[in-house]
């Protein structure tokens, strides 16, 4: 029996490949055309072009303005946080090239709350592994990885770079979800602008994640360092059955 393909809707294709194109090719501040050229453009009718662009001013990339047009705000990177999203893959359902540099890794004591998270005593040390993410070639993205050592044998003679959760998959059979997550603002610090290409004091967003696996038990800590200016956090509420105040 065939099955019928579900085709998206002609405005929401229309806003992705204007996402594509003011990623790529247009600066904050920078005006899109006018609705009317570009619904000649793409052959579409100008409620079309506006149910697309409504797509953009809901993601903060644009906004609008009355006389002046649909103005480019920034081009931050819109990543969704929920149980299971991977960076890599969220990126690249955006149509953006990612890439992932190993920096160091090796035995290291953790701070204390982390050590106590794990159950550790003072002074034991976890795996810790810093990574590097480079999306369309610019960094945007430190991620500090604490991981239980003991669940991971051999793993520094395996990882050598790209996403970690490939290989706790394909060597370690763990798929890991998110139970706890923090976010809070933060600042450049001089590893930090070295790494970012930010200036020293920059804006930068940091989100400490408990990582669990099937059995809830705790594998994983990332503690991820991002550019404000390159990178936004969204967090869908699916199930919820009372919302209180």
């Amino acid at each position: 029996m065939s099955r019928q393909l579900t085709q998206a809707p002609r405005y929401r294709t229309l806003a992705d490949t204007l996402a594509r194109e003011v990623r790529a090719s247009y600066r904050p501040g920078d005006l899109l055309p006018a609705e009317a050229a570009l619904a000649k453009r793409f052959d579409v009718n100008r409620h079309t072009v506006r149910r697309a662009l409504d797509e953009l001013v809901a993601a903060g990339m644009v906004t609008r303005h009355q006389g002046r047009g649909t103005q480019v705000v920034d081009r931050r990177l819109d990543y969704a946080v929920n149980a299971g999203s991977k960076v890599t893959q969220n990126l690249a359902e955006l149509g953006l090239a990612t890439r992932t540099l190993c920096l160091e890794q090796g035995l290291r004591v953790p701070p204390e709350a982390i050590a106590q998270r794990f159950d550790r005593n003072p002074g034991e040390p976890l795996l810790c592994v810093d990574t590097l993410r480079h999306v369309d070639d610019s960094p945007v993205l430190l991620l500090r990885h604490w991981f239980d050592d003991r669940r991971l044998p051999d793993w520094t003679h395996r990882y050598r770079g790209g996403p970690t959760r490939a290989l706790l998959k394909q060597h370690y059979d763990l798929r890991l979800y998110r139970r706890r997550v923090r976010i809070e603002a933060g600042s450049a610090n001089r590893d930090d602008t070295r790494l970012l290409h930010c200036p020293l004091n920059a804006p930068l967003l940091q989100l400490t994640s408990d990582n669990v696996d099937a059995d809830a038990m705790l594998v994983e800590i990332s503690v991820g360092r991002a550019r404000a200016d390159r990178l936004a956090y969204h967090i869908d509420f699916n199930d919820i059955d009372e919302v209180s105040q």
